[in-house]
């Protein structure tokens, strides 16, 4: 059996993606067949060493966190090959929720990789039902290397 290496970055100042990320990580952990990190933090190189990235990052002044805007610029200066690896993202807001849709476009057109959803979106504190929709968007992303092997 192959193990697949799923990893769920976030960033959270309040603790509303945060509990997002949780919830993907359980969800893509439901699948049985991938290792799943969970991490605040991963040096650019740690991108390339997985199957699938999962991007949690809330939006700042309609941006990403500078930590998330960064790892993505020195994974580009390291050319850190993501091509072809499933990418997804989800975050939490205030008033306007852009930083996953613009995560979303880096992962898809400047590391050419394949992101079959649009981000998952909460306003304020994910209730129960946007934490439901996270487990199943990791899970979906769990199944779908599954199916590539």
């Amino acid at each position: 059996m192959i193990l697949l290496r799923v990893l769920v970055l976030y960033y959270s100042r309040t603790g509303n993606t945060e509990k997002m990320a949780t919830a993907v990580a359980e969800g893509a952990k439901s699948s049985g067949n991938a290792q799943v990190d969970l991490s605040y933090f991963v040096e650019a190189d740690d991108l390339g060493i997985v199957d699938a990235v999962i991007v949690g990052t809330p939006t700042y002044h309609h941006d990403m966190p500078i930590d998330i805007k960064m790892l993505f610029e020195e994974a580009a200066a390291r050319r850190v090959s993501l091509r072809g690896k499933i990418g997804a993202t989800f975050g939490s807001y205030g008033w306007s929720g852009e930083a996953p849709k613009v995560v979303l476009e880096i992962m898809k057109n400047k590391f050419e990789m394949r992101v079959p959803e649009q981000p998952l979106l909460a306003k304020y504190a994910p209730d129960q039902n946007v934490l439901e929709q996270c487990r199943a968007l990791g899970k979906r992303v769990s199944e779908s290397l599954i199916r590539q092997i």
